[in-house]
């Protein structure tokens, strides 16, 4: 099988253009290219696979593809390429103690994210790379021999930005000097700042109000995800998160995004609407607690995420232990066709996966 030629047209594809019928159509071809390669080079995948019920009996148009539950990646060696061709192990973080997920890319699958990655970030921030101002602490990307998450994350995203400044010293206090000088720097021009949502919040938005502090970000665009599960003690909503970030950095810009390690490249983002979208690449389903069935839209259930990217592990449908509910399908007033969804929260006694680096203030 030709992964060459067929990552050129996968990377070609539209990020938000297509309507239902046709991306079904395409992105259904690809799943069934993926779960051939995957039963046939995964044994552990193909065994679930085979001693699963259907769990659509209502003939979902993904039915045919087996959602793997992702605390699997925890306990089993999911792989389908050769021990040889593996170039990098992606780790999942949790609280301590706790297994993590292992996801093993071959070259090719870890090109393919990247590429798609880029079609998603560029087409949200423009194809010119921007100052960027990464909201946590040097440090966090220099051991590149714990390539975790947050690791990752960094620098994944970093790949589109430029003069990349951290904003936080490694004890997670604030670098006045390292971002009065980026601001000064780049005052009026366009900026692309990155974070993870808990950090923006507790060591940037949080720490500059306890030090009544106001600093001017303004023409900004800020990316954030992961780590909501560590402020929701605090109450802390996406309208909540944005004002109180306003108001302390003039930042109006301000995108969530919605992702796992296990199936890095594809994520969902946040729409100016405030509402996540799948792209041509992903798809999710919204999977009643008990019986699995899709639910009809509006209605909360498990969010299973589906991806046309992995190619050396079989995460091309996953169940995850997110709570979510499906707001709409092409006809999102931001005008981004797709599905568009929202996440709600972790379903309670399920293991916490966080998708961020263990962190104690």
């Amino acid at each position: 099988m030709s992964y060459e030629v067929d990552e050129v047209i996968l990377s070609d594809w539209p990020p938000y253009a297509w309507p239902k019928q046709q991306k079904q159509s395409v992105l259904i071809s690809k799943l069934a290219e993926l779960d051939q390669i995957h039963l046939s080079q995964c044994p552990p995948f193909a065994k679930l696979k085979q001693s699963m019920p259907n769990i659509d009996l209502n003939g979902h148009p993904f039915s045919p593809f087996f959602p793997l539950p992702v605390r699997l990646f925890k306990s089993q060696e999911l792989k389908s390429v050769p021990q040889e061709s593996i170039i990098k192990t992606m780790m999942s973080s949790g609280t301590s103690g706790q297994s993590v997920s292992k996801i093993y890319l071959d070259k090719r699958t870890s090109a393919l994210q990247v590429k798609i990655l880029s079609k998603l970030v560029t087409h949200l921030i423009g194809k010119q790379r921007l100052p960027m101002l990464v909201i946590d602490c040097p440090s966090t990307v220099k051991n590149r021999t714990k390539f975790s998450a947050r690791t990752a994350g960094i620098l994944g995203f970093s790949m589109y930005g430029r003069d990349i400044t951290y904003a936080l010293n490694d004890d997670m206090t604030i670098n006045f000097d390292a971002l009065n000088a980026f601001i000064d720097k780049y005052q009026g021009q366009k900026k692309f700042i990155f974070g993870f949502t808990y950090i923006v919040w507790l060591h940037f938005v949080e720490a500059l109000e306890q030090l009544s502090k106001k600093i001017d970000l303004s023409e900004s665009i800020l990316l954030h995800g992961g780590g909501w599960k560590k402020i929701e003690a605090n109450k802390v909503t996406k309208s909540h998160f944005k004002s109180r970030l306003a108001n302390v950095t003039a930042i109006q810009s301000v995108h969530n995004y919605y992702g796992m390690i296990e199936q890095t490249g594809s994520i969902f983002m946040e729409c100016k609407q405030g509402h996540f979208h799948c792209s041509s690449w992903s798809e999710v389903i919204i999977r009643d607690f008990k019986t699995l069935q899709p639910v009809k839209d509006g209605n909360l259930g498990l969010i299973q995420l589906i991806s046309a990217l992995p190619h050396s592990y079989p995460g091309h449908s996953i169940l995850s232990e997110d709570i979510g509910v499906k707001l709409g399908e092409d006809d999102c007033q931001c005008g981004w066709k797709g599905t568009y969804f929202d996440v709600l929260g972790r379903v309670k006694q399920a293991e916490v996966r966080g998708c961020s680096d263990t962190y104690s203030k």
